[in-house]
């Protein structure tokens, strides 16, 4: 039942006001009333006690590990999900179908305003902390260390729930302080603060919990997964990259929004300083991480004892355990997800025939499009519509895999000449018709599987049957090389980066540049996970190679580089989607069909077709969450946002 039914009922409606503030209804709120109200005393009576309310504290950003109900997963069209044809869809589809344009006030898809859609409830998660950092003063054994500890984790904690929302939904409510019982109606319905007052706020809150956070994990068997110092400084350094760039930096299309009172919630002129400060932000975190010990993933370990090896098959497991090592063996991860990635039966072909009979029951999969292929570099480290040796113009033909890729292609297999004479990233990252994968069970990489994916009953090995997926190219990058499907599925669990020193690399990279224009300091850190990647620097590629050989001499065609090798270095990585948007080119993105290869034809020159599989509706609203209607009902001095 709503919460706009009980209007009459002030009690009702003060305490909702409490729980969750005044944005939210009673069916979701009234599960917590029990153990949050009647249990708060017992809660602080001693310090185990208050360590398990700071874990509930934790606990959801803890399921943020879930990357379909991740609008950076979803919302860049890296990957595709069937959400309906025949039946296929058994995931939450809801955050798959973001690009479908099915977003609407009446019904928000992912709502992490008021917790609906399967994702979680924000404004619950910020009450908690306020509860927690008015209570921490109770338990009569907390000692001042472990005291100062909390203090910042519940800080960040609650800096991160408000800046979930204020990525989503730019300026917000902010929930400094639980309303007392004694509030009236109308002090519960909180205004929107401006944006960057809702920037400045959650700044303001990290910088306070940086100081009493510790700079590594000691006790990583039980700890891993707690906030530390370099955590927070990486965090800072995102949001303030976030507050700097197009979507909330001057934003042409938000200056004439206004509240109630006719203030302007977005700011209404462009500040390029912000770029600065993310940029000392991004170099102080840098530092910091390598202070304690992180560093570049570059050395690949064979723990699972796989044999004969060529040196490109080294590197593309090599690449492909940046994101699948295990987080205690990964020296790259700043800061990683608490439970593992759950949904590696989506991303790997069924390449045996027990392995196509076992998917019966759960044939979809997750899809790569065409375009996101495209994103990565040739061999030569250039765009491959640049690239003066790559034949752009006939990428769709079919041609027979060679001895110069034979590490990553069938030898003799037609696939096409787009999957041939790519960058390392691109074959640790997709699988593909014809295309080699290392591990699933084989131990010797010269009996390695190849795909198998033409044709309706194709897949896995010779005259075996099966499904393909719809576009014929599978996310490889997000499965375990020691991931076996076959008869059974036996799964080595990873945990994905939420933050990762290559993504802080590429980042402090960019606003540099949008600060200052291209340096020697910008190709550095470019440079630095380009040349991880097996390519020369940025410079050099493109002189020797490109057919626009000063885009890096310039800050536009920087620009364009760097946001294209964060594209690929963070592929799948559920970052994509939130770029995109900061960065405002979702909309050129998703202005264009979405396609894969013609899956149910089996001649090569048949299935190598370009086929749309799904047009995606994305407008210039779809850059803001709208607020859900009944929200603002409930809360009149809240305002909707921009064209919604």
């Amino acid at each position: 039942m709503r919460l706009k039914k009980h209007m009459k009922q002030l009690t009702t409606w003060l305490l909702a006001a409490i729980l969750v503030g005044p944005i939210s209804s009673c069916k979701k709120y009234l599960d917590i009333v029990p153990d949050n109200v009647g249990t708060l005393d017992y809660a602080f009576r001693n310090k185990n006690e208050a360590e398990n309310y700071l874990f509930a504290c934790y606990s959801t950003m803890q399921r943020q590990y879930n990357v379909i109900v991740n609008p950076g997963f979803t919302l860049a069209a890296e990957v595709l999900y069937p959400t309906d044809p025949n039946g296929f869809g058994a995931l939450n589809e809801a955050c798959f179908s973001l690009i479908k344009g099915l977003q609407t006030p009446s019904n928000p898809l992912i709502n992490y305003w008021d917790g609906e859609g399967g994702a979680e409830p924000m404004y619950q998660a910020i009450r908690r902390c306020n509860i927690m950092l008015e209570n921490i003063d109770n338990p009569i054994d907390l000692d001042a260390q472990t005291k100062s500890r909390w203090l910042g984790e519940t800080k960040f904690l609650k800096a991160y729930y408000h800046y979930t929302l204020l990525k989503m939904y730019g300026p917000i409510p902010l929930i400094k302080e639980n309303l007392p019982i004694s509030a009236s109606a109308e002090e519960a319905k909180i205004k929107r603060a401006t944006l960057d007052e809702s920037f400045e706020y959650v700044l303001g809150l990290l910088d306070e919990a940086i100081p009493d956070l510790p700079p590594t994990i000691q006790n990583r068997a039980q700890e891993l997964g707690r906030i530390t110092k370099v955590i927070a400084m990486s965090l800072k350094a995102e949001i303030l990259a976030t507050q700097a760039s197009p979507l909330f930096n001057g934003n042409p299309d938000y200056i004439n929004t206004k509240d109630k009172d006719g203030r302007n919630l977005f700011p209404q002129s462009y500040d390029a300083a912000k770029w600065q400060k993310a940029a000392d932000a991004c170099l102080a975190a840098i530092e910091e991480a390598e202070l304690v010990g992180i560093k570049l993933h570059d050395t690949f370990i064979p723990t699972g004892g796989i044999n004969n090896l060529s040196d490109e098959q080294k590197q593309t497991l090599m690449l492909q355990t940046v994101v699948t090592e295990k987080w205690e063996n990964n020296l790259e991860i700043i800061w990683g997800y608490n439970y593992g990635f759950n949904y590696q039966n989506y991303v790997i072909p069924r390449m045996t025939d027990k392995s196509v009979a076992s998917a019966n029951s759960n044939p979809a999969s997750f899809s790569v499009p065409i375009a996101t292929t495209n994103l990565f570099y040739s061999k030569n480290g250039v765009p491959i519509n640049e690239d003066v040796d790559f034949d752009y113009v006939n990428r769709y033909r079919p041609q027979a895999g060679d001895d110069a890729n034979k590490s990553y292609i069938k030898l003799g297999y037609e696939t096409a000449t787009l999957n041939l004479n790519r960058e390392p990233r691109f074959y640790a990252s997709l699988g593909f018709d014809g295309g080699i994968w290392l591990g699933n069970g084989i131990n010797d990489a010269t009996t390695a599987r190849h795909v198998q994916g033409r044709g309706p009953t194709a897949l896995a090995g010779p005259k075996s049957i099966g499904s393909t997926n719809i576009t014929g190219y599978w996310p490889k990058k997000l499965a375990n090389y020691l991931t076996v499907y076959d008869e059974t599925f036996q799964t080595e669990n990873y945990r994905m980066a939420a933050i990762r020193l290559a993504s802080l690399y590429l980042l402090y990279a960019e606003v540099l540049n949008e600060s200052n224009g291209p340096s020697a300091t910008v190709y550095e850190y470019i440079d630095k996970v380009r040349e991880r990647a097996g390519l020369a620097g940025v410079v050099e590629s493109w002189q020797e190679h490109s057919r626009n050989p000063g885009k890096p001499q310039t800050k536009e065609g920087l620009r364009q580089i760097i946001h294209q090798e964060r594209r690929i270095e963070l592929c799948f990585e559920a970052q994509s989607g939130w770029d995109l948007r900061r960065w405002k080119e979702l909309q050129d993105v998703l202005s264009q069909p979405l396609q894969g290869w013609n899956v149910n034809e089996e001649a090569s020159v048949n299935y190598y077709q370009p086929k749309t599989v799904l047009i995606p509706v994305f407008g210039q609203k779809n850059y803001l969450w709208p607020i859900e209607t009944e929200a603002l009902i409930v809360n009149n001095n809240l305002t909707q946002n921009p064209y919604w």
